[in-house]
């Protein structure tokens, strides 16, 4: 029998290695190529949109290109004064509205999520599932009777209908998000707590909550991003300009005869962006990490 000449077998078993590492280099190039342009098409409105407000009012839709021929910083200092408020009373009333959601929802949403989790009660399952079913109830079937009741108790025309019922526990998503991640939270912590001589108050502020950051973290950006992107809610209870939100100030831009201020517009969609983009870069690992982690418990 024939016996393989080792020097020949590890040379061969060499270049099959670099055979295959060459395949998969192709194979993630083309990849990457791909993605690179799916990103690319997703991002042109975007950026059209940013390069579109450093153009002059005539050259927005006659240019097509990205790139202005001239960069003009005049319609940022035109759109910030352009209505008969300045965009930083409505920048104002935004933040104001995205925080004030953003504290009701993670104290209302974590406590309602904590009794849930690690509380026992009479029917909890019952109310969770009721719970939950209004996961599949669209906003616009309980838009009518909440105007109805808001306008019979003098809220219309305040911030109050779009901040109150954040404290109020009513977004399900997040009580159920952090329903998952409390359960994979070990009991033994909390039995622990409880023959230390805490009660359920004392177990959810000092143990739950410092051990539950990334699924606030999650909670705390999506909520920010939907309450400051919202423009229904804010176009149903407001009618001063005096309490308009960005996204409705950006509408008024945007004549009924056609007579609209493009490139005011586009400068201030850029500026809008701004705030969640910022948010959204400093939390991105922590919203990864929260919705991971909740996806894996039961």
């Amino acid at each position: 029998m024939k016996t393989l000449d080792p020097e020949a077998l590890r040379a061969a078993r060499t270049e099959a290695r670099r055979l295959r590492e060459r395949r998969e280099f192709r194979r993630a190039l083309v990849k990457h190529a791909c993605l690179l342009l799916a990103s690319f098409g997703m991002l042109y409105p975007l950026l059209w949109m940013v390069a579109s407000s450093f153009k002059p009012e005539s050259e927005i839709f006659s240019d097509p290109g990205l790139w202005p021929d001239q960069i003009e910083l005049r319609n940022y200092g035109e759109g910030w004064y352009a209505l008969r408020e300045s965009f930083t009373g409505f920048f104002t009333n935004s933040l104001l509205i995205a925080a004030l959601s953003v504290i009701g929802n993670l104290m209302a949403c974590s406590l309602t999520a904590y009794a849930f989790a690690r509380l026992e009660f009479r029917f909890k399952w019952l109310w969770f599932a009721l719970m939950l079913g209004t996961l599949m109830l669209p906003y616009h079937v309980t838009l009518v009777p909440q105007y109805v009741l808001f306008l019979s108790i003098g809220w219309v025309d305040t911030i109050l209908p779009l901040v109150v019922p954040k404290f109020l526990a009513v977004d399900a998503f997040f009580i159920f998000l952090m329903v998952q991640f409390f359960r994979g939270l070990p009991r033994e912590l909390d039995e622990a707590a409880r023959m230390d001589g805490c009660g359920p108050w004392r177990i959810y502020w000092r143990i739950i909550l410092p051990l539950s950051t990334p699924v606030l973290a999650t909670a705390a950006i999506f909520s920010f991003i939907w309450t400051w992107d919202d423009f229904l809610g804010p176009l149903i209870y407001l009618n001063n300009i005096t309490n308009y939100t960005v996204p409705l100030a950006l509408r008024a831009f945007v004549d009924s005869t056609g007579l609209s201020a493009w490139g005011q517009l586009f400068a201030m969609s850029t500026l809008s962006l701004a705030p969640v983009f910022v948010f959204f870069l400093f939390f991105q690992r922590l919203i990864i990490r929260g919705v991971a982690m909740s996806a894996m418990k039961r």
